[in-house]
């Protein structure tokens, strides 16, 4: 049988966070949404493919979401690269994840602007 890969994503996390390189930014807050993916191989030799403990939960994936978005912070750079980071040492089994991060009003004077930044790593 072909290998079957799994994703398990959160897409459109909704956050409003201190995060901004200009002072400012990090007083009144921005508005973010977030996208992780994570993917791995299936095991369809698992006996249990109801049991929480052969995937990610993505309830653990939304709370190191909070963890990372939540402090001031200057760029969403840092922030994914926290979000990857953690993610690699927590599931050491995921052997590609992406973290996308949309600003939804930079300080470009503009209303209808993303600013998107975006890293992943593939094992």
């Amino acid at each position: 049988m072909a290998l079957i890969i799994q994703e398990v994503a959160l897409r459109d996390v909704r956050f409003f966070a201190p995060i901004g390189y200009y002072p400012e930014e990090q007083i009144l807050g921005n508005e973010f949404f977030v996208d992780v993916a994570l993917r791995f191989p299936f095991d369809n030799k698992n006996l249990d493919a109801e049991d929480l403990q052969n995937t990610v939960n993505y309830e653990e994936l939304y709370k190191i979401l909070v963890e990372i978005m939540t402090p001031k912070r200057k760029l969403l750079e840092s922030a994914a690269k926290d979000i990857l980071n953690i993610v690699e040492l927590k599931y050491p089994f995921v052997n590609e994840a992406e973290v996308i991060i949309r600003k939804t009003t930079p300080p470009f004077g503009l209303d209808y602007i993303k600013s998107v930044v975006s890293l992943s790593f593939k094992k």
